[in-house]
């Protein structure tokens, strides 16, 4: 199965707080059945204790170790809002990326993330883009062995 699909994109979002931006990300995941509403609590977790923003306008949310458990499927999820979210004091967050990764699937997982949003030009067409297709292209890469 892909790690991700239509199901799993969200464009045009709105949210007050990077924490209902998150909850937005980790619904998608549940509604996908990837992962149980525990792992969405272990999201939130996370982000008190860590912060999840990675630059160029992308927060990267995902469950802590102990939610593992709670992961049904690896699939990621990626709520786009075109007037950003503040995440950390002056940064703000335009795509947010849920990861729910089983095994060791996550770092490989990362590692094509980190690829395409190092790059603030790929970043910014994914911010833009209308059609769920051209987010599900670039971010959607089947998961390789490492």
């Amino acid at each position: 199965m892909a790690i991700l699909t239509e199901a799993l994109v969200r464009l045009n979002a709105v949210a007050d707080s990077k924490e209902a931006a998150i909850k937005m990300a980790g619904d998608l995941l549940v509604q996908a059945g990837r992962v149980t509403p525990a792992y969405v609590e272990g999201m939130l977790a996370r982000e008190r204790t860590m912060s999840t923003y990675m630059g160029n306008g992308v927060a990267i949310p995902h469950g802590e170790f102990e939610n593992r458990a709670d992961i049904l499927e690896t699939g990621i999820s990626v709520v786009q809002f075109p007037e950003g979210i503040v995440w950390e004091d002056e940064e703000r967050a335009y795509l947010v990326i849920g990861i729910a990764a089983k095994a060791d699937e996550h770092i490989t997982v990362l590692a094509n993330l980190a690829e395409v949003v190092e790059e603030e030009e790929d970043v910014a067409a994914l911010v833009r883009a209308t059609d769920p297709q051209v987010i599900i292209q670039r971010l959607g890469r089947p998961v390789q062995e490492a």
